[in-house]
């Protein structure tokens, strides 16, 4: 029997996942995988205040060096997120000879190059399924099952309380206030939901999956970000009007040596598979050469998920030993690709703006679109109402954003418009 030494450091929500789902499934790795995988030490701040049932044989401290420093742990568990003290952590183990396994998105997102390099330097793995989807396989469906493949495009809808707060206003018609009452109710968002819905948490997942799929590594900061607050109950009524549905997509896509990534709000065809993803569900749909067109979909959240993506972990490890190098902590990077500007990314968009119902308000604002040389596909507006402003929503051919966001500096201006106008690219994903 092959005996793996654990030292869990957070015993938050994920972590007591983990430790249960542990103890579900020890006959069936004794028995299957010829291992056992024992808990030493759990480390929390709070470990006085935790469920440690079942733990009666676990050391439990609130001491990070218990778990880093012990010579007898073999593999640590890191899953407190964010930064610090988190790099340290996996640094110290790493540097200790220990393998790691995390769950940390930002972690592996802003310093992944470095420690992958130190990860090789002391002949360690350093492993994070549940960094991006939580326990749906998609680490290792593209470092593994997919590694034959180049990869054209990445489009993921990975963030799962942006992904519910857009179903409960599309299905439920509720305002995005509301939504997000909801989502915090059933402990779906954050009580601070900041990170979420201004799109950065799935700026991070994204910059981890286009260095897997391209082979280089993005700077979050450099990634385009945009959240999904200023989407109106509106827009969700003119989309569906047009057979669209409205998601936070996070987007990559490899043109030659240059490479486009962005996350925003998008509109999709209610005719794509993407369309039908909701609630807190994730997917993440690959174009990838020769295999074609790949989606992988399933809970992107929530205690078990996450807890599931760290157990494949360890049995990863478990069955295949680290006599091998990952290919998930590859750091060579592609020296000659590099990332475009969203300036000059282009895409169809959908206008919505407040117009006073004035004779003439159109056609200047068609005016000011020609002169961007941007084309109008259709206009639609709202009965006329004498005493207000009335909703205005254009729909624009391929046009770069860079002039649209010139052109909508301009309407922005007119007396006449009430406002900031609000822009949604429109993709085409088939």
């Amino acid at each position: 029997m092959h005996k793996i030494t654990i030292g869990l450091i957070g015993f938050g929500t994920v972590g007591s996942g983990v430790v249960e789902l542990l103890q579900k499934r020890k006959n069936f790795i004794k028995n299957r995988f010829n291992t056992e995988f024992v808990i030493k030490t759990v480390c929390d701040l709070e470990i006085k205040k935790r469920d440690t049932t079942g733990l009666n044989k676990t050391l439990l401290t609130t001491n990070i060096n218990d778990v880093v420093d012990d010579k007898d742990i073999d593999v640590v568990i890191e899953l407190i997120g964010g930064l610090s003290p988190a790099k340290d952590i996996v640094v110290n183990s790493l540097n200790n000879g220990k393998h790691v396994v995390t769950a940390n998105k930002a972690l592996i997102s802003n310093y992944g190059k470095e420690l992958f390099k130190i990860a090789q330097k002391n002949k360690c793995h350093l492993y994070f399924e549940s960094s991006v989807g939580a326990g749906i396989p998609i680490i290792k469906s593209i470092t593994e099952g997919l590694v034959g493949n180049k990869f054209n495009a990445v489009y993921g809808i990975i963030n799962g309380t942006c992904n519910f707060i857009l179903s409960e206003m599309t299905e439920k018609n509720f305002s995005f206030e509301d939504a997000l009452k909801e989502a915090q109710r059933l402990g779906y968002a954050e009580s601070d939901p900041t990170l979420d819905i201004n799109g950065m948490d799935s700026a991070h997942k994204l910059a981890i999956l286009a260095q897997l799929t391209f082979g280089k590594f993005l700077n979050v900061k450099d990634i385009y970000t945009e959240g999904i607050t200023q989407i109106s109950h509106d827009d969700i009524e003119y989309a569906k009007s047009l057979n669209l549905t409205i998601k936070l997509l996070a987007i990559a896509k490899k043109h030659n040596n240059k490479i486009e990534a962005r996350v925003h709000p998008t509109l999709i065809s209610n005719n794509h598979p993407l369309a039908s993803i909701n609630s807190v569900y994730n997917a993440v749909y690959l174009d990838a050469d020769p295999l074609g067109k790949i989606l992988l979909s399933g809970e992107g959240a929530g205690r078990m998920a996450a807890a599931s993506g760290v157990v494949s972990d360890l049995i990863n490890y478990a069955s295949k030993g680290a006599d091998r190098r990952l290919i998930c902590n590859l750091y060579d990077e592609n020296t000659k690709l590099r990332l475009g500007s969203i300036d000059d990314v282009e895409t169809k968009f959908y206008i919505r703006f407040l117009a006073g119902d004035k004779p003439g308000v159109l056609s200047k604002i068609s005016g000011i679109l020609g002169k961007q040389g941007i084309s109008i596909n259709s206009v639609t507006q709202k009965v006329h109402n004498k005493t207000s402003s009335v909703p205005v929503v254009m729909l624009t051919d391929y046009t770069s954003e860079k002039k649209l966001r010139i052109a909508l500096k301009m309407i922005k201006k007119l007396s006449t418009v009430k406002g900031t106008p609000v822009a949604i690219r429109m993709e085409k994903l088939w």
